[in-house]
């Protein structure tokens, strides 16, 4: 499906995003294990905030030059053998980025699919994760994290995966130094080329400046909770500045993305029926045009197919105000 985008290069639309969280010793399993289960392809990252307008690309450039398709499938908390199927069915309906968490206990089942699908490595993004953030100090949240990001290698060479696009550090260390020891780790596995990109979650303008003052390689992407429901402060002007990506998890609601309650969804269904469009396309398209990107997780063909299908319409201010206004 996304073959059929003409991939256009964008600027952001700055507007108001959620904040930054300063998350540490979370344990996300339970958090992601409340989600909603709903919701998911690719925008222009230039290293500054710009403004957008129409034409969103469902491909989106990274301030380093990678190309990430703007939805990406999230496996969540479901066994491998379900990992396998609903990845089978994400590939089949036009997905090629996927986020395979640790936390989720399924990249192995995620990584099968993926070889038996016969889709070529090349055409995927991939991205994988690490929690180390209990880890104090330097050394030792270094160690953690390398301990984490070779477990990542393990568990997807069951799928002959033997590069990933992105390793995400899934939540800061208590302090800067730790953060810096989580960072030099990811460094070490971006030199010996296991990965392309490296990527950070739930980390607030203090620790990615923290990363960024010191390090070689540049965060492009940093997952945060963000929806409709749930966007205070200006996470995505000052991740953008940054040059950094805000990927939304949690896009439909749910834990710290907040709730979609009946009138929150009746108002996205309302501006909806105006383009032919369900409540959850116009709260994803929200999104993009916000300046971010989505991961989303989903068990029925319709919402995979639902969830790419955003690309075609574009909200006007008042209803991104509309919209905006209902957190």
């Amino acid at each position: 499906m996304l073959s059929r985008w003409i991939q256009l290069s964008i600027c952001l639309l700055i507007l108001s995003a959620c904040s930054s969280l300063n998350n540490q010793n979370v344990d996300r399993r339970s958090v992601l294990q409340q989600a909603v289960a709903l919701g998911g392809a690719t925008l222009l990252v230039p290293p500054g905030p710009a403004l957008a307008t129409a034409n969103i690309s469902p491909i989106a450039t990274l301030s380093d030059g990678t190309k990430f398709p703007l939805a990406s499938f999230g496996l969540q908390i479901y066994s491998d053998d379900t990992a396998y199927k609903l990845t089978m069915t994400a590939l089949e309906t036009g997905y090629r980025n996927f986020f395979a968490s640790v936390l989720a206990g399924n990249q192995r089942g995620f990584a099968k699919a993926v070889k038996d699908s016969g889709i070529p490595r090349k055409d995927l993004f991939i991205c994988g994760s690490v929690v180390s953030n209990r880890a104090s100090g330097f050394a030792n949240a270094k160690r953690d994290t390398t301990t984490g990001w070779k477990k990542n290698m393990d568990a997807f060479g069951v799928g002959n995966i033997d590069y990933l696009d992105q390793i995400m550090l899934d939540y800061p260390g208590p302090d800067c130094e730790s953060v810096l020891g989580q960072w030099a780790a990811f460094e070490e596995m971006h030199k010996q080329g296991l990965t392309k990109t490296l990527a950070v979650s739930n980390f607030n303008s203090k620790q990615l400046d923290c990363v960024l003052e010191k390090c070689s390689v540049a965060p492009v992407v940093n997952q945060l909770p963000y929806s409709v429901a749930y966007h205070p402060g200006n996470s995505v002007e000052e991740n953008n500045k940054r040059g950094v990506l805000v990927q939304a998890w949690a896009p439909l609601g749910g834990s710290l993305g907040g709730k979609f309650d009946s009138s929150k969804k009746g108002a996205c269904a309302q501006i909806g029926k105006k383009y032919n469009k369900s409540f959850a396309q116009v709260a994803l398209r929200w999104i993009v045009q916000s300046g971010a990107s989505f991961n989303t997780q989903s068990k029925k063909v319709e919402h995979f197919k639902e969830d790419l299908d955003i690309f075609d319409f574009e909200l006007t201010p008042e209803e991104m105000n509309t919209l905006g206004s209902l957190a």
